[in-house]
């Protein structure tokens, strides 16, 4: 029996290094949805769309990574919540203007939740129009 722990942390790994749905769907149901109440992915609705749109992002910003600052594992009522920083320069292609050489730090929320040993649903929080202005994309 997989662990919340363990399963939250295999996503997350896998979602914020820009592995795609291809790495991601091993850790979630394949219907898992997504959430996000941010301009940039209006219209995400599925965990399979975001993860590759996570993919897509290392295009512009090919040194994306992460820090994690707070992990909390919520067992009664199946659910992960992490809080990290997104770190990375716009430094490469597919961006929605040539890069600006631009580095932001952004902060976001993910809130993991489980149906059974699977992740059946990710809620965002993350102000998209702070990071976009901060890159030079608005």
């Amino acid at each position: 029996m997989a662990s919340l722990d363990g399963t939250a942390r295999g996503f997350f790994e896998a979602c914020e290094t820009g592995k795609g749905w291809a790495a991601c769907q091993a850790y979630c149901n394949p219907d898992a949805s997504f959430s996000c109440q941010a301009d940039a992915l209006a219209g995400v609705r599925t965990l399979a769309a975001y993860c590759d749109w996570m993919q897509g992002l290392f295009g512009p910003v090919p040194d994306g990574s992460y820090e994690i600052t707070a992990w909390g594992v919520d067992h009664e009522r199946g659910t992960v919540v992490a809080a990290a920083i997104f770190s990375g320069t716009n430094s490469g292609e597919g961006g929605p203007v040539p890069a600006t050489g631009k580095r932001i730090e952004s902060d976001y929320v993910y809130v993991m939740s489980f149906d059974g040993e699977r992740i059946a649903h990710v809620t965002k929080i993350w102000n998209s129009d702070w990071t976009l202005r901060a890159f030079g994309w608005a």
